[in-house]
């Protein structure tokens, strides 16, 4: 998966990450065929995460809208017991969360042993959305990547394997799952219309994330760069590098409890 790794202290130029790549698969069907086996293995690891309770994982996926956050979830983790994953979506903010710091609201959400969560959109809206849409000053929100640094580090010292995926599409791609959103009634409830006025605002979101990738890629929360035209090529790269993290941790399936071995249960 290095291939798709940014590097910590890279900088990244997105224009120059191939939103059509597919050089880790022959073809559609090939991806497909993988991903179920990747999947099946998914199911297996994250059940062998729960039960040795040692270990959790955190999965923050963000991207441009249309990315296809929510279909990579479902395909990706369509094997796994729901007991052991949760998803947290971060929405505009309460007057509560407002009331105190950004990364309060976000805290809470955050795996406990045994588990994996999944961010769908994270604590970095508050260094992209509030910087495209000028919601605080500069100097507010440009100290914030090095608070994320620094929250993410005290995860990864408590025990969290983080992996962040940057789901990398196209505006012409974007354009063709926008319309199929008016065009087919059984999306229309995907689409609104502030999705055109953020739509225009692009090249300020893809600065955004540019400096995103290229200041808090780091070697204990790494940032993945995923070609996300084709749907089917994105989740075989989602789904190859959380099986490699897990598979990594060198997890065992605890031992029977002493004592027990000669129970015969009638």
């Amino acid at each position: 998966m290095d291939l798709y790794r940014v590097p910590p202290g890279a900088t990244v130029h997105l224009s120059e990450w191939d939103r059509r790549d597919s050089k880790l698969a022959e073809s559609k069907s090939d991806a497909k065929q993988r991903l179920r086996h990747l999947a099946g293995r998914l199911g297996d690891l994250q059940e062998l995460l729960y039960a040795e309770g040692r270990h959790k994982a955190l999965i923050v996926l963000q991207g441009m809208d249309t990315g296809g956050k929510d279909g990579t979830i479902r395909h990706v983790f369509k094997a796994v017991d729901p007991q052991g994953v949760k998803v947290a979506s971060f929405k505009r903010p309460t007057e509560e969360e407002l009331a105190h710091d950004y990364l309060w609201r976000v805290h809470e959400h955050t795996p406990g042993s045994g588990q994996i969560t999944i961010f769908n959109r994270s604590h970095y809206e508050d260094v992209l959305t509030v910087r495209v849409h000028g919601l605080v000053p500069e100097e507010v929100w440009s100290r914030r990547y090095d608070h994320i640094n620094e929250f993410e580090c005290l995860l990864a010292d408590e025990g969290t394997t983080i992996l962040k995926f940057f789901l990398h599409i196209s505006p012409e791609e974007q354009a063709k799952r926008l319309q199929a959103r008016l065009d087919e009634p059984t999306k229309h409830w995907k689409f609104s219309s502030a999705d055109l006025t953020e739509r225009g605002r692009w090249n300020d979101y893809a600065a955004a994330y540019e400096a995103v990738l290229s200041r808090t890629s780091t070697e204990w929360a790494p940032w993945y760069i995923v070609p996300a035209d084709r749907k089917w090529y994105r989740n075989l790269v989602v789904a190859s590098a959380i099986v490699d993290a897990l598979e990594s941790l060198g997890m065992a399936y605890p031992p029977l409890e002493e004592g027990l071995d000669d129970i015969v249960i009638g």
